[in-house]
């Protein structure tokens, strides 16, 4: 009997030790998995840790925005403007870089379409008389003076997205509603017909730096542009988890 119970003993220690070499090893497995699969940095990320980008442009609009404008046959590509709608109209959601330098020429505020929404644009449109913003990509081309004043004609470059944006007379220009005084009085700017609207003492000189053959990019945190959007690479898993770890280092509109 007491040889029977030592050997069954003997057994149960075995059986515990090798699940827990298991375990350990497992364990092993996966810290060693997650290290090998660790996303490596691009060039993009460098550039956007370089021009100090944390504190005024979101790392997805900025990386969505870098690869339309790797795969457009862009004029200009040392200018690029890119909106973020998924901010609310209270911030500055336009921001102008100088890529070829590293500089940050312009960051404001912008209007969305009145049919977007109040503070926050969340519905987007290419049809005709939607009055709603249009997301994606943009080249931007001559101006003129209209009923807005000084204006730029803006090229929508999806199809069925925003190819629609010059029969809708989508422009940018600037408005007195898109102002602090606005967001003072109403809580948020006001809106326009579907124009990126800039403030008025900065329409000028933000028109004449990226006029005539630069990009622009209006980003939103939108399932369905993505979905239709030929020039966006949906980010994976990784991605996602790299970005947590950034450190915040005629109508006219």
């Amino acid at each position: 009997m007491g040889n029977t119970f030592m050997f069954l003993l003997m057994a149960l220690n075995t059986a515990l030790s090798s699940q827990e070499e298991l375990k350990t090893t497992d364990q092993q497995t996966n810290s060693t998995h997650r290290i090998n699969v660790e996303r490596q940095r691009t060039e993009v990320d460098s550039l956007y840790d370089e021009m100090n980008l944390g504190q005024v442009l979101k790392y997805e609009a900025f990386r969505q925005a870098m690869e339309g404008r790797k795969e457009l046959p862009i004029h200009n590509k040392d200018i690029m403007t890119v909106i973020d709608f998924s901010l609310a109209s209270t911030e500055k959601r336009l921001v102008v870089l100088d890529l070829a330098h590293k500089k940050v020429l312009f960051n404001t505020l912008v209007s969305h379409g009145k049919n977007s929404g109040e503070n926050y644009a969340v519905n987007f449109s290419n049809q005709q008389e939607s009055l709603k913003s249009s997301l994606g990509f943009f080249t931007t081309e001559n101006t003129y003076n209209g009923e807005n004043g000084y204006s730029l004609v803006l090229n929508g470059l999806e199809e069925g997205i925003n190819d629609n944006a010059k029969a809708r007379y989508v422009v940018m220009h600037g408005a007195d509603y898109c102002s602090t005084g606005t967001i003072a009085s109403l809580g948020r700017l006001g809106k326009s017909y579907g124009c990126p609207a800039v403030p008025r003492e900065f329409a000028g000189p933000i028109i004449n730096t990226i006029k005539d053959g630069t990009l622009l990019f209006i980003y939103a945190d939108n399932p369905d542009y993505l979905a239709k959007s030929h020039l966006i690479h949906q980010p994976n898993i990784l991605m996602a988890q790299f970005q947590k770890r950034q450190p915040a280092t005629n109508h006219e509109g």
